[in-house]
């Protein structure tokens, strides 16, 4: 499998659509941070909207057609750009999301809103490899971009999302969330074909020439891969991969190799036939020790301790469990 596709294998996205916003000028509306795991997302669809920078930077602009990310769920400000007082925002509920509408008569925004969600710690990847907040453009009429298959369909999924958002279908609910979880993965396959694409895995999935190491560390990671070994899949020296890594990345390859492997780390110590030494083995480490020093360092948890979580959390979400 491609990247993407495995990473999505080893930390399922979840996605869900909650909102409609129909609003007319003047607009604000802020939104606190969210739980562990909880990535909001907005797609606006006609008008535009402004984002403000909670790092102190300049505001950023969305025109219809713009996805934004907030992959790390922080607290974020949209609103119509005039300065003036919001106007009264009222919310009503549909058969499969809420509607919120306002009285202001000027410009109109057509937005809808939502989460993704990957279950702790498997957030992780995410976090430490994608920015805090991402913004996916469509491509504008007569660029070259305008030809990518992957905007294609990102367009045609939208205007899917936005056909169900608007009638109260049987099984519409279902289908919402199903197409949230699809929106995830295009948007990112999106952004990663970008010459713009931010720093970490997109970035380096856009390069490509460090493409192949990339693919590579997510198809074997068990396999005890060298720094010679992956710049020759690149065709570079391997002066010039760990370099060419680091300022696409923003980390070193061992870095994100040893990401991956605690990942399908703490996938495998879910499961409790499945003794330690052997996940310690499934994920490349020749030694149960070194795993165990590696999984601590990495998760704050001895393996042991972390597959008693696990269970416990699975038990609390499942609620009572029937006797056997």
């Amino acid at each position: 499998m491609d990247w993407l596709s495995n990473l999505l294998t080893m930390m399922p996205v979840s996605g869900q659509l909650e909102l409609r916003c129909f609003y007319g000028a003047p607009w604000r509306v802020a939104y606190d941070p969210s739980e562990a795991g909880h990535m909001p997302y907005h797609v606006v669809m006609s008008g535009s909207a402004v984002l403000d920078d909670p790092d102190g930077g300049l505001p950023q602009h969305l025109e219809a057609g713009d996805i934004l990310l907030v992959l790390r769920g922080g607290a974020h400000v949209l609103h119509d750009g005039s300065g003036r007082p919001p106007a009264k925002v009222r919310a009503r509920a549909s058969l499969n999301l809420t509607i919120s509408q306002n009285v202001g008569k000027g410009d109109r925004l057509d937005m809808l809103c939502g989460r993704f969600i990957v279950a702790p710690p498997h957030d992780r990847l995410l976090l430490n490899h994608l920015p805090p907040r991402l913004i996916v453009r469509p491509a504008r009429p007569g660029t070259a971009a305008a030809q990518s298959r992957t905007a294609e369909h990102l367009t045609r999924l939208v205007e899917l999302m936005r056909t169900e958002s608007g009638i109260d279908s049987l099984g519409g609910h279902a289908m919402l969330n199903a197409l949230s979880a699809a929106l995830f993965a295009l948007t990112l396959r999106l952004a990663s074909e970008s010459d713009e694409a931010p720093a970490g895995l997109l970035a380096l999935a856009g390069h490509p020439r460090l493409a192949p190491a990339l693919a590579a560390l997510f198809h074997e990671p068990a396999r005890q891969w060298t720094l010679p070994e992956l710049a020759r899949l690149c065709n570079m020296s391997r002066a010039t991969m760990a370099r060419h890594f680091q300022e696409k990345l923003g980390r070193s390859a061992s870095d994100l190799l040893t990401d991956i492997r605690m990942t399908l780390a703490a996938n495998e110590l879910r499961k409790p036939s499945t003794a330690i030494a052997a996940v310690a083995e499934a994920v490349g480490y020749q030694s149960e020790a070194a795993f165990q020093r590696a999984f601590k360092q990495h998760m704050g948890l001895t393996p042991a301790r972390w597959r008693r979580v696990a269970a416990l959390d699975t038990r609390q979400a499942g609620g009572p469990q029937s006797p056997v």
